[in-house]
């Protein structure tokens, strides 16, 4: 096992027949005397035992205080009391602070070896989930907003004050794609919530009914299809954090069931006459403006006014377009990582492209066009081509030499210009005469022209491509 464990005992016989036990069953044992030997080792010296074993009253005091003084130092592992004359209040107060079990002396050996084995897998538990949860916060450090522009400082700064206090609401506005999501991230995976769940839900992705079965969960036969049972979103985040995407889409009647939520905090599942008590911190986001909305009568103000204690609204790529600097490359690594490539190179073209586009899809559209440049990608160069940005493409060529009509397959045509192109090559062969272009594409000429018109192809100097029979 080799785990640690601590046991303080100021009794010399028994501290030292427990120490070579417990050492015989795999422990590194550590013996402290009294209170302050073990202080000294859990708080200054920074031993982590997986279990704790101690005498309840010690020469210097009771080692309730220590156990308190530990968890606000938030150190690990189960503690276990023994003791010879404990109180009912003594009791109470150990499993009130955290205590794993409080036994009375003398204790069997036997019974000791479980009720330490059980502490110890309950601690091995709590250990895994707190490296889970140290894991989510390095994944998702406050340093994950990129960018060196006063745009993205003013972001950390504020997101930094939010995650040392408990948010009683939210509100993340800004464009789609600017990085709402990878906000509430942060902030529940560096936050005091970040040891629970965080529940994510687009509100805008499904119809009102599913939603409202979704987040507050249903009673076997509460509507028709309901066989079972089943724990809304609501009562999933219990602890932790429930993050509403693009809110402004969610129907008005489910707006004021939200609302009892925050204020209320109990959530009623549907076809159920029981209300669940729930501590949930919400965090919405939206790319309307939900002051709009208010004032539309598309969003309740009772609700916005509760949400928006604090508001937070993400600047678009275009107004931190310096950031790109910094952005383009941790993108291309991450790609580079999950497709298995190597770019590294990123030319002067490239960048002047990057840096010239405006934008409109914000980081989202960034990371869609990169990740398609490195997948494509046959080197350790950024490959131009690819970037496919709007209004920055070299113009297709299309060749018409005799009956050939080629055209390029490099992505810079649509399916919708490649046929432009095919049915006006088709009526520049035949000078504009429908039935002849017809004839030539296989098709007919109510199809033709029917295309043609779709299009805006006409003959030169005439209004209508087919006035040339």
């Amino acid at each position: 096992m080799n785990d640690t464990l601590l046991l303080i005992e100021d009794e010399d016989l028994l501290g030292n027949e427990l120490t070579r036990h417990f050492s015989r069953e795999g422990w590194d044992v550590v013996l402290c005397e009294d209170l302050a030997g073990a202080r000294n080792a859990l708080i200054t010296e920074g031993v982590s035992p997986l279990v704790v074993v101690s005498d309840m009253n010690l020469p210097d005091g009771n080692a309730l205080d220590l156990l308190e003084e530990c968890r606000k130092h938030n150190t690990s592992g189960e503690w276990l009391f023994l003791t010879g004359y404990g109180t009912v209040a003594d009791s109470v107060r150990a499993l009130r602070i955290g205590a794993y079990d409080f036994l009375e002396k003398p204790c069997d050996l036997k019974r000791l070896d479980l009720v330490v084995a059980s502490a110890a897998r309950s601690a091995l538990a709590q250990r895994r989930l707190d490296e889970q949860s140290s894991n989510q916060s390095r994944t998702y450090p406050v340093a994950s907003f990129v960018g060196a522009s006063q745009a993205a400082a003013d972001v950390r700064e504020f997101i930094e004050r939010l995650i040392t206090v408990n948010i009683s609401g939210l509100v993340i506005g800004g464009e789609t794609g600017t990085g709402k999501g990878l906000v509430a991230r942060i902030l529940h995976n560096s936050g005091p919530r970040a040891k629970a769940p965080l529940i994510e839900v687009n509100c805008a992705a499904l119809p009102r009914d599913l939603l409202e079965s979704e987040l507050f969960g249903h009673e076997a036969g509460a509507f028709t299809g309901a066989k079972q049972k089943r724990r809304g979103l609501v009562a999933q985040a219990d602890g932790g954090t429930l993050f509403l995407d693009e809110l402004a889409e969610m129907h008005l009647d489910l707006q004021s069931k939200i609302l009892k939520v925050i204020e209320d905090h109990r959530v009623r599942p549907l076809g159920s006459d029981k209300e669940k008590k729930v501590d949930v911190q919400i965090i919405a986001a939206s790319n309307r403006n939900l002051a709009d909305r208010v004032a539309e009568g598309e969003f309740r103000a009772d609700l916005y006014h509760r949400l928006s204690v604090f508001e937070l609204t993400l600047p678009s790529l275009a107004e931190r377009i310096d950031d790109l600097d910094e952005m383009v490359p941790s993108i291309i690594n991450e790609f580079n990582s999950t497709a298995g490539k190597s770019v590294r190179e990123v030319s002067d073209e490239v960048w002047k492209s990057l840096k010239a586009h405006n934008w409109p899809g914000n980081v989202r559209e960034l990371r869609n066009v990169i990740e398609r440049c490195v997948l494509f990608s046959e080197g350790s160069d950024f490959p131009h081509r690819w970037l496919q940005l709007p209004g920055q493409s070299a113009p297709a060529k299309v060749v018409l030499d005799g009956n050939q009509l080629t055209v390029p397959l490099d992505g810079r045509l649509s399916l919708e210009e490649m046929e432009a192109y095919i049915i006006r090559g088709a009526l520049e062969k035949s000078a504009y005469n429908v039935t002849a272009a017809a004839k030539s594409l296989g098709t007919t000429r109510q199809k033709l022209r029917y295309r043609a018109q779709k299009h805006g192809i006409q003959a030169p100097e005439e209004d209508d491509p087919e006035q040339n029979q």
